[in-house]
């Protein structure tokens, strides 16, 4: 039987067709956004209403205190401090995230923290080398100079990438003058490395020393990398260089 417009029934059929076809694409659901994977949070900067006033940012902390139970307070407030300074300056791009080394703490624990301000969480908690020359179980000596082998302190942007010596790799751009300031000029990047592993920091007691390089786990360079490039913001900090590093005074 061929239906028409004038066939008995058929408005009501194609009524009901046309409803039911409604509710599906209703009751579909929708194709949820990775809001929850740190890439997309690298890939999605936060809006122009941010960042809130630094005394909302400096109660990250307190929000995160179970996470960033090892990570000292001082080092989160500094950091803080300067991002706040350079976000007025409009000089950091990927405005939500905070990266943190705290050389305070020795090798064998995991003392690298991205911070995600904008949606207040720890998204990578890892392991960071220092340089050979810095200092063995920890780091306890720094320097600009190149060919120094030695870590260098304070504030640093985040570059582009690149695929090198090291495989995939990020360059780091110091801005504390006569501090960290030839970080480009001695190639100073973050990129993974075999000798930074929690196998290493249980087996010797510390885990190998880069050549000034912030060198971090193997099987989370991708990720972090793809994270925080492209103009976020990097602070090493350790006690005895904090004042020296700050970016308010």
């Amino acid at each position: 039987m061929k239906f028409t417009a004038t066939t008995p029934g058929a408005a009501l059929i194609i009524f009901l067709a046309g409803f039911l076809h409604i509710s599906f694409i209703t009751l579909r659901p929708a194709k949820l956004k990775k809001q929850d994977d740190p890439i997309y949070l690298a890939e999605h900067p936060a809006s122009t209403a941010f960042p809130p006033a630094e005394s909302a940012l400096l109660a990250v902390y307190d929000s995160l205190q179970n996470e960033l139970t090892d990570l000292n307070r001082v080092a989160f407030e500094n950091a803080i401090a300067g991002y706040t300074r350079l976000i007025r300056q409009g000089k950091i791009q990927n405005n939500h995230l905070l990266t943190i080394i705290d050389f305070s703490q020795p090798s064998i624990r995991k003392r690298l923290y991205v911070i995600d301000l904008h949606q207040p969480g720890l998204l990578i908690h890892t392991l960071a080398a220092h340089g050979r020359n810095s200092g063995k179980y920890a780091a306890v000596s720094f320097s600009n100079r190149p060919e120094s082998y030695k870590s260098s302190p304070g504030f640093y942007l985040t570059g582009e990438t690149y695929y090198g010596k090291n495989g995939y790799s990020l360059r780091l751009d110091g801005l504390n003058k006569g501090i960290n300031d030839k970080a480009l000029q001695r190639g100073i990047v973050l990129h993974g490395a075999a000798y930074v592993s929690e196998t290493l920091a249980a087996t010797q007691g510390y885990i190998g020393r880069s050549q000034g390089c912030p060198a971090v786990p193997l099987q989370e360079t991708n990720q972090l990398i793809r994270l925080i490039k492209n103009g976020s913001l990097v602070y090493i900090y350790h006690p005895d260089w904090a004042e020296k590093t700050s970016l308010v005074n």
